[in-house]
């Protein structure tokens, strides 16, 4: 195997012996995994893929990192919060679907009827100035699914998205380079 040298600056060994550390291994095997990711996702970006990082769980207990491309978007507010749907082709040619739902306030107790009449339609405005209030809060949540096929994404989108992933889904999108 060639030997190559590689100069580093004193300011970046402590980086360097970070890196060394968190791989469990030797400087170039540290230098090798780094430059496998770099190759990895620049050749997917060539492609048209983009890093995507969703959050998954309850709260933010969770991190997904993907190479992909977004194919659509769902976003439904009400009472009861906001809940988005976002669609994704991997890069192998995969479907996947990230599903949040924002942050939940809810009234409890003995005045939760009434607190909850004053928290929608045009009572919103106004709010509910009783002193005897009581609420939970439930954190923002969500889901992530992966699956091979289309037809395995139907029970995991509401029906519009699912209509435009099956208009805009195709094998292998056309690539066309141009020099201008």
């Amino acid at each position: 195997m060639p030997n190559k040298t590689i100069y580093i600056a004193d300011d970046d060994l402590p980086l360097l012996q970070q890196a060394q550390e968190l791989t469990g291994g030797t400087l170039s095997g540290a230098i090798v995994t780094a430059l496998r990711r770099l190759v990895r996702i620049e050749q997917a970006k060539q492609a048209g893929y983009d890093e995507i990082t969703v959050k998954v769980g309850l709260g933010s207990s969770s991190i997904k990192r993907f190479l992909g491309v977004a194919l659509g978007e769902w976003t439904a507010s009400g009472n009861e919060g906001d809940e988005t749907y976002s669609l994704f082709r991997t890069g192998k040619g995969r479907f996947a679907v990230h599903h949040s739902r924002s942050e939940l306030t809810t009234p409890v107790g003995p005045s939760a009827e009434r607190s909850r009449k004053w928290s929608t339609g045009w009572r919103g405005w106004i709010g509910d100035w009783s002193p005897d209030q009581a609420w939970m809060r439930t954190p923002a949540q969500a889901t992530f699914s992966v699956v091979d096929t289309v037809e395995e994404l139907r029970p995991l989108l509401p029906a519009e998205l699912y209509v435009l992933a099956l208009r805009t889904i195709q094998d292998d999108p056309d690539v066309e380079d141009l020099d201008i």
